[in-house]
């Protein structure tokens, strides 16, 4: 059985989505088919709203209501002499989570990948040099991915900020928390070694 164009057009949109096949759009659009047609329409709404409703911080480039500050860079009581870069928004929230971190934050956009095309020059570089360049910014924090991009990327950012009068740190990489050292692969143990911590 064929399903209806409109639904094969709905079905190609969400296998757009992240973690989302062919059946797995298939189930949603077939879902929706069962909403009151109000619900639908509001749905449509919030999506086509949601370019000039949601932005990008001036200040960190995370998402922010349009035109204003994200969340974290209008709080007054996180840490301004901390700057963590990551890559995405999503890894800003992945940094959340632990409540640990109550520093400020730069999203650069992207990361520097030859093979996909990526010199950096879309991402957020001026915008970090002049964050990182503020008298209140002691310590810059690559929080970039452990991959191959991201060690060339926190490579060409820590060059590129070299001759600012700030820390450059990165967190310690290595063996996750109640992890068995026996299942561990090579790299994750050698980056774990390397970034050992004193216990005295």
């Amino acid at each position: 059985m064929k399903f209806p164009e409109a639904v094969e057009e709905l079905t190609e949109y969400f296998k757009l989505l992240p973690g989302i096949g062919r059946r797995g759009a298939e189930r949603i659009v077939l879902a929706m088919l069962d909403w009151d047609e109000s619900l639908l329409h509001s749905l449509g709404n919030a999506i086509a709203d949601l370019p000039k409703n949601v932005g990008r911080c001036p200040e960190c480039g995370a998402i922010a209501p349009a035109g204003k500050l994200c969340s974290i860079c209008s709080d007054p009581r996180r840490d301004d002499s901390l700057l963590c870069v990551v890559e995405t928004t999503t890894q800003l929230f992945a940094v959340e989570k632990g409540n640990s971190y109550r520093g400020k934050y730069l999203v650069l956009g992207g990361r520097i990948s030859p093979l996909d095309g990526e010199d950096g020059s879309s991402l957020n570089i001026a915008l970090l040099k002049e964050r990182a360049a503020r008298k209140e910014t002691r310590e810059v924090i690559l929080a970039l991915s452990s991959d191959v991009e991201g060690r060339a990327t926190a490579a060409f950012l820590a060059e590129l900020l070299s001759g600012l009068p700030v820390k450059l740190t990165r967190p310690a990489l290595g063996l996750p928390a109640g992890a068995n050292l026996s299942y561990a692969d090579g790299a994750t143990i050698a980056a774990a070694f390397s970034g050992r911590i004193d216990l005295q």
